[in-house]
Protein backbone atom coordinates (compact mmCIF):
# COMPACT_ATOMS: atom_id res chain seq x y z
CA UNK A 1 0.00 0.00 0.00
CA UNK A 2 0.84 3.42 -0.77
CA UNK A 3 0.42 7.02 1.01
CA UNK A 4 -1.86 7.70 -1.26
CA UNK A 5 -3.80 4.61 -0.13
CA UNK A 6 -4.34 6.85 3.71
CA UNK A 7 -5.12 9.91 1.88
CA UNK A 8 -2.20 11.74 3.69
CA UNK A 9 0.84 12.99 2.63
CA UNK A 10 3.70 11.33 4.98
CA UNK A 11 7.36 12.14 4.47
CA UNK A 12 8.45 8.34 6.11
CA UNK A 13 7.29 5.47 4.03
CA UNK A 14 7.04 2.98 6.77
CA UNK A 15 5.07 5.01 9.00
CA UNK A 16 2.81 5.03 6.02
CA UNK A 17 2.86 1.61 5.39
CA UNK A 18 1.93 0.52 8.62
CA UNK A 19 -0.95 3.20 9.08
CA UNK A 20 -1.96 1.65 5.45
CA UNK A 21 -2.08 -2.14 6.96
CA UNK A 22 -3.68 -1.00 10.17
CA UNK A 23 -6.62 1.07 8.55
CA UNK A 24 -7.38 -1.68 6.00
CA UNK A 25 -7.86 -4.05 8.98
CA UNK A 26 -10.31 -1.33 10.81
CA UNK A 27 -11.92 -1.04 7.39
CA UNK A 28 -12.80 -4.94 7.50
CA UNK A 29 -13.71 -4.93 11.08
CA UNK A 30 -15.70 -2.07 10.36
CA UNK A 31 -18.00 -3.67 7.29
CA UNK A 32 -18.30 -6.95 9.84
CA UNK A 33 -19.46 -4.50 12.69
CA UNK A 34 -22.40 -3.64 10.35
CA UNK A 35 -23.47 -7.10 9.29
CA UNK A 36 -26.85 -8.03 10.00
CA UNK A 37 -28.73 -11.17 9.44
CA UNK A 38 -31.90 -8.94 8.21
CA UNK A 39 -31.47 -8.20 4.77
CA UNK A 40 -32.81 -4.21 5.38
CA UNK A 41 -30.48 -4.09 8.30
CA UNK A 42 -27.95 -4.94 6.13
CA UNK A 43 -28.46 -2.84 3.12
CA UNK A 44 -29.33 -0.02 4.84
CA UNK A 45 -26.16 0.06 7.30
CA UNK A 46 -23.86 -1.14 4.58
CA UNK A 47 -25.36 2.07 2.50
CA UNK A 48 -22.60 4.63 3.54
CA UNK A 49 -20.12 2.37 4.58
CA UNK A 50 -19.66 1.26 1.05
CA UNK A 51 -19.66 4.95 -0.20
CA UNK A 52 -16.42 5.32 0.95
CA UNK A 53 -15.28 8.56 2.99
CA UNK A 54 -12.14 10.09 4.48
CA UNK A 55 -11.76 8.13 7.95
CA UNK A 56 -10.16 10.81 9.02
CA UNK A 57 -11.17 9.91 12.42
CA UNK A 58 -9.53 6.20 12.79
CA UNK A 59 -7.14 7.38 10.71
CA UNK A 60 -6.22 9.96 13.56
CA UNK A 61 -6.97 7.20 16.21
CA UNK A 62 -4.04 4.75 14.50
CA UNK A 63 -1.55 7.63 13.90
CA UNK A 64 -2.08 8.95 17.43
CA UNK A 65 -1.06 5.11 18.57
CA UNK A 66 2.05 5.25 17.22
CA UNK A 67 3.29 7.23 20.30
CA UNK A 68 2.78 4.07 22.19
CA UNK A 69 2.08 0.60 20.97
CA UNK A 70 0.05 0.81 18.09
CA UNK A 71 -0.10 -3.38 17.72
CA UNK A 72 -2.52 -3.62 20.44
CA UNK A 73 -6.14 -4.88 19.26
CA UNK A 74 -7.76 -2.59 21.60
CA UNK A 75 -6.69 0.44 19.18
CA UNK A 76 -8.62 -1.07 15.94
CA UNK A 77 -11.65 -1.38 17.77
CA UNK A 78 -11.84 1.71 19.51
CA UNK A 79 -11.14 3.19 15.81
CA UNK A 80 -13.70 0.85 14.42
CA UNK A 81 -16.13 2.74 17.19
CA UNK A 82 -15.28 6.37 16.24
CA UNK A 83 -16.13 5.40 12.85
CA UNK A 84 -19.33 3.85 13.80
CA UNK A 85 -20.20 6.62 15.90
CA UNK A 86 -19.68 9.26 12.99
CA UNK A 87 -21.49 7.14 10.36
CA UNK A 88 -24.47 7.07 12.71
CA UNK A 89 -24.92 10.75 13.09
CA UNK A 90 -24.32 10.99 9.32
CA UNK A 91 -27.87 8.90 8.82
CA UNK A 92 -29.62 11.63 10.97
CA UNK A 93 -27.46 14.46 9.83
CA UNK A 94 -29.15 13.78 6.24
CA UNK A 95 -32.33 13.03 7.20
CA UNK A 96 -32.55 16.55 9.56
CA UNK A 97 -30.63 18.39 6.51
CA UNK A 98 -32.83 16.86 3.91
CA UNK A 99 -29.53 16.09 1.85
CA UNK A 100 -29.92 14.32 -1.44
CA UNK A 101 -26.18 13.04 -1.27
CA UNK A 102 -23.54 11.80 0.83
CA UNK A 103 -20.37 10.74 -0.37
CA UNK A 104 -21.50 10.65 -4.27
CA UNK A 105 -24.46 8.69 -3.28
CA UNK A 106 -28.10 8.83 -3.08
CA UNK A 107 -28.58 9.74 1.01
CA UNK A 108 -30.56 6.68 2.88
CA UNK A 109 -33.61 8.78 3.04
CA UNK A 110 -33.83 9.33 -0.28
CA UNK A 111 -33.68 5.26 -0.73
CA UNK A 112 -35.71 4.05 2.39
CA UNK A 113 -37.47 6.90 3.68
CA UNK A 114 -36.77 9.09 6.51
CA UNK A 115 -37.79 7.05 9.28
CA UNK A 116 -35.55 3.69 7.92
CA UNK A 117 -32.75 6.26 7.88
CA UNK A 118 -33.10 7.26 11.71
CA UNK A 119 -33.62 3.90 12.29
CA UNK A 120 -30.52 2.76 10.72
CA UNK A 121 -28.44 5.46 12.40
CA UNK A 122 -29.83 3.82 15.61
CA UNK A 123 -28.87 0.59 14.86
CA UNK A 124 -25.32 1.79 14.31
CA UNK A 125 -25.02 3.55 17.34
CA UNK A 126 -26.18 0.52 18.98
CA UNK A 127 -23.06 -1.57 17.15
CA UNK A 128 -20.67 1.49 18.12
CA UNK A 129 -22.12 0.81 22.12
CA UNK A 130 -21.27 -3.28 21.60
CA UNK A 131 -17.98 -2.61 20.70
CA UNK A 132 -16.86 0.21 22.81
CA UNK A 133 -18.39 -2.41 25.81
CA UNK A 134 -15.48 -4.32 25.27
CA UNK A 135 -12.95 -1.75 25.57
CA UNK A 136 -13.74 -1.20 29.22
CA UNK A 137 -15.71 1.21 31.40
CA UNK A 138 -13.65 4.31 30.99
CA UNK A 139 -13.92 3.87 27.24
CA UNK A 140 -17.70 3.40 27.59
CA UNK A 141 -17.46 6.77 29.63
CA UNK A 142 -15.55 8.95 27.27
CA UNK A 143 -17.82 7.37 24.06
CA UNK A 144 -20.96 8.42 26.16
CA UNK A 145 -19.52 11.92 27.00
CA UNK A 146 -18.63 12.59 23.02
CA UNK A 147 -22.31 11.21 21.89
CA UNK A 148 -23.83 13.92 24.64
CA UNK A 149 -21.75 16.54 23.41
CA UNK A 150 -22.45 15.57 19.32
CA UNK A 151 -26.53 15.53 20.57
CA UNK A 152 -25.93 19.14 21.85
CA UNK A 153 -24.50 20.58 18.79
CA UNK A 154 -27.30 19.39 16.71
CA UNK A 155 -29.36 20.38 19.17
CA UNK A 156 -28.03 23.64 19.46
CA UNK A 157 -27.29 24.40 15.49
CA UNK A 158 -31.19 23.53 14.69
CA UNK A 159 -32.53 25.51 17.70
CA UNK A 160 -29.74 28.33 17.07
CA UNK A 161 -28.66 31.49 19.18
CA UNK A 162 -30.80 32.99 21.81
CA UNK A 163 -30.92 36.69 21.50
CA UNK A 164 -27.85 36.79 24.19
CA UNK A 165 -25.70 34.88 22.53
CA UNK A 166 -22.97 36.17 19.96
CA UNK A 167 -23.87 34.22 16.46
CA UNK A 168 -20.16 33.77 15.80
CA UNK A 169 -19.22 31.91 19.03
CA UNK A 170 -22.12 30.20 19.10
CA UNK A 171 -21.46 28.39 16.08
CA UNK A 172 -18.10 27.71 17.05
CA UNK A 173 -19.66 25.73 20.38
CA UNK A 174 -21.49 23.75 17.92
CA UNK A 175 -18.65 22.50 15.88
CA UNK A 176 -17.01 21.90 18.95
CA UNK A 177 -19.95 19.86 20.36
CA UNK A 178 -20.91 18.13 17.01
CA UNK A 179 -17.44 17.86 14.95
CA UNK A 180 -14.63 18.32 17.29
CA UNK A 181 -16.42 16.07 20.43
CA UNK A 182 -15.42 12.69 17.88
CA UNK A 183 -12.52 13.56 16.37
CA UNK A 184 -11.16 14.66 20.02
CA UNK A 185 -12.31 11.12 20.67
CA UNK A 186 -10.64 9.13 18.04
CA UNK A 187 -7.37 11.02 19.00
CA UNK A 188 -7.73 9.89 22.79
CA UNK A 189 -8.77 6.10 22.37
CA UNK A 190 -5.71 5.71 20.19
CA UNK A 191 -3.31 7.82 22.30
CA UNK A 192 -4.73 5.87 25.57
CA UNK A 193 -5.23 2.44 23.83
CA UNK A 194 -1.33 2.57 22.73
CA UNK A 195 -0.46 2.71 26.49
CA UNK A 196 0.52 6.83 26.01
CA UNK A 197 0.89 8.37 29.14
CA UNK A 198 -2.30 10.79 30.24
CA UNK A 199 0.18 13.98 29.83
CA UNK A 200 0.42 12.75 26.03
CA UNK A 201 -3.36 11.23 25.79
CA UNK A 202 -4.38 14.82 26.77
CA UNK A 203 -2.07 16.69 24.32
CA UNK A 204 -3.83 14.68 21.52
CA UNK A 205 -7.03 15.25 23.13
CA UNK A 206 -6.34 18.90 23.01
CA UNK A 207 -5.05 18.66 19.15
CA UNK A 208 -7.91 16.73 18.12
CA UNK A 209 -10.68 19.37 19.72
CA UNK A 210 -9.33 22.48 18.07
CA UNK A 211 -8.68 19.93 14.50
CA UNK A 212 -12.20 19.47 14.87
CA UNK A 213 -13.38 23.01 14.67
CA UNK A 214 -10.59 23.58 11.49
CA UNK A 215 -11.91 20.78 9.69
CA UNK A 216 -15.58 21.93 9.75
CA UNK A 217 -14.75 25.53 8.44
CA UNK A 218 -12.85 24.50 5.73
CA UNK A 219 -16.13 22.51 5.02
CA UNK A 220 -17.93 25.53 5.09
CA UNK A 221 -15.42 26.81 2.09
CA UNK A 222 -15.44 23.73 0.54
CA UNK A 223 -19.13 23.59 0.23
CA UNK A 224 -19.18 26.79 -1.87
CA UNK A 225 -16.06 26.16 -3.70
CA UNK A 226 -15.85 23.08 -4.81
CA UNK A 227 -17.43 20.77 -7.11
CA UNK A 228 -19.99 18.72 -5.99
CA UNK A 229 -18.63 15.55 -7.88
CA UNK A 230 -15.59 15.87 -6.00
CA UNK A 231 -17.57 16.29 -2.54
CA UNK A 232 -20.01 13.89 -3.17
CA UNK A 233 -22.49 16.26 -1.86
CA UNK A 234 -25.09 18.32 -3.75
CA UNK A 235 -23.12 22.42 -2.84
CA UNK A 236 -24.91 24.75 -0.71
CA UNK A 237 -27.38 22.29 0.64
CA UNK A 238 -27.03 24.18 4.23
CA UNK A 239 -27.73 27.26 2.04
CA UNK A 240 -31.61 25.41 1.20
CA UNK A 241 -31.68 24.55 4.57
CA UNK A 242 -31.26 27.72 6.23
CA UNK A 243 -28.47 25.43 8.32
CA UNK A 244 -26.01 28.56 9.55
CA UNK A 245 -22.32 28.42 8.20
CA UNK A 246 -19.03 30.61 9.12
CA UNK A 247 -19.23 32.63 5.77
CA UNK A 248 -23.21 33.62 5.72
CA UNK A 249 -22.72 34.14 9.70
CA UNK A 250 -19.75 36.69 8.45
CA UNK A 251 -21.93 38.41 6.19
CA UNK A 252 -24.93 38.76 8.48
CA UNK A 253 -22.28 40.30 11.03
CA UNK A 254 -22.08 42.92 8.12
CA UNK A 255 -25.45 43.36 7.69
CA UNK A 256 -26.00 47.18 8.81
CA UNK A 257 -22.75 48.19 9.22
CA UNK A 258 -21.71 51.44 6.78
CA UNK A 259 -19.42 50.47 4.16
CA UNK A 260 -18.50 50.56 0.51
CA UNK A 261 -20.20 46.86 0.13
CA UNK A 262 -23.27 47.79 1.97
CA UNK A 263 -25.47 47.53 -1.06
CA UNK A 264 -23.74 44.60 -2.33
CA UNK A 265 -23.93 42.48 1.13
CA UNK A 266 -27.69 43.38 1.21
CA UNK A 267 -28.57 42.11 -2.11
CA UNK A 268 -26.32 38.91 -1.37
CA UNK A 269 -28.50 38.44 1.70
CA UNK A 270 -31.64 38.59 0.40
CA UNK A 271 -30.94 36.71 -1.97
CA UNK A 272 -29.41 33.99 0.50
CA UNK A 273 -32.86 34.70 2.62
CA UNK A 274 -34.84 33.70 -0.88
CA UNK A 275 -36.78 31.11 -2.21
CA UNK A 276 -33.90 28.77 -2.98
CA UNK A 277 -35.69 25.19 -3.73
CA UNK A 278 -34.84 25.18 -7.48
CA UNK A 279 -31.26 24.06 -8.22
CA UNK A 280 -31.31 27.00 -10.33
CA UNK A 281 -31.65 29.45 -7.47
CA UNK A 282 -29.44 27.53 -5.45
CA UNK A 283 -26.67 27.60 -7.96
CA UNK A 284 -26.91 31.19 -8.20
CA UNK A 285 -26.57 31.54 -4.41
CA UNK A 286 -24.03 29.47 -4.33
CA UNK A 287 -22.03 31.02 -7.33
CA UNK A 288 -22.27 34.79 -5.63
CA UNK A 289 -21.51 33.67 -2.38
CA UNK A 290 -18.46 31.97 -3.75
CA UNK A 291 -17.12 35.29 -4.89
CA UNK A 292 -17.47 37.13 -1.85
CA UNK A 293 -14.87 37.78 0.48
CA UNK A 294 -16.53 36.36 3.61
CA UNK A 295 -15.33 32.51 2.26
CA UNK A 296 -11.52 33.83 2.39
CA UNK A 297 -11.93 35.37 5.89
CA UNK A 298 -13.54 31.82 6.87
CA UNK A 299 -10.68 29.74 5.25
CA UNK A 300 -8.53 32.10 7.20
CA UNK A 301 -9.78 30.99 10.85
CA UNK A 302 -10.07 27.53 9.54
CA UNK A 303 -5.86 27.70 9.05
CA UNK A 304 -5.39 29.34 12.43
CA UNK A 305 -7.72 26.83 14.33
CA UNK A 306 -5.35 24.26 12.58
CA UNK A 307 -1.54 26.17 13.64
CA UNK A 308 -3.64 25.82 17.12
CA UNK A 309 -4.10 22.63 16.76
CA UNK A 310 -0.48 22.07 15.68
CA UNK A 311 0.97 24.11 18.85
CA UNK A 312 -0.93 21.93 20.95
CA UNK A 313 1.68 19.35 19.79
CA UNK A 314 4.98 21.04 21.33
CA UNK A 315 5.41 19.18 24.12
CA UNK A 316 6.03 15.82 22.01
CA UNK A 317 9.53 14.46 20.66
CA UNK A 318 10.24 15.44 17.40
CA UNK A 319 9.90 12.53 15.08
CA UNK A 320 7.72 11.03 12.29
CA UNK A 321 4.65 10.49 14.09
CA UNK A 322 4.84 14.37 15.11
CA UNK A 323 5.68 14.85 11.75
CA UNK A 324 2.45 12.88 10.86
CA UNK A 325 0.26 14.88 12.68
CA UNK A 326 1.11 17.91 11.42
CA UNK A 327 0.85 16.79 8.25
CA UNK A 328 -2.75 15.82 8.98
CA UNK A 329 -3.77 18.89 10.11
CA UNK A 330 -2.48 20.81 7.30
CA UNK A 331 -4.02 18.30 4.99
CA UNK A 332 -7.73 18.86 6.52
CA UNK A 333 -7.70 22.39 5.67
CA UNK A 334 -6.27 22.36 2.32
CA UNK A 335 -8.35 19.53 0.95
CA UNK A 336 -10.89 20.19 -1.73
CA UNK A 337 -13.34 17.70 -1.12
Amino acid sequence: MTTASIGLPLPDPELAERLASRLADVEERLRGSVANVDLLADSASRHLVDAGGKRLRPMLALLAAELGDASRPEVADAAVVVELTHLASLYHDDVMDSAPLRRGAPSAHEVWGNSVAILTGDLLFARASQVVAGLGPDAVRIQAEAFERLCLGQLHETVGPTPQDDPIQHYIQVLSDKTASLIATAGRFGAMFAGCSPEVVEIIASYGEKLGVAFQLADDVIDLTSDGHLTGKTPGTDLREQVPTMPVLLLRGRAGSPSETAEQDAALLALLDGDLTSDEALEAAVAALRLHDVVAETRAQAVAWAAAAVSELEPLPAGPVKDALVSFAESLVDRTS
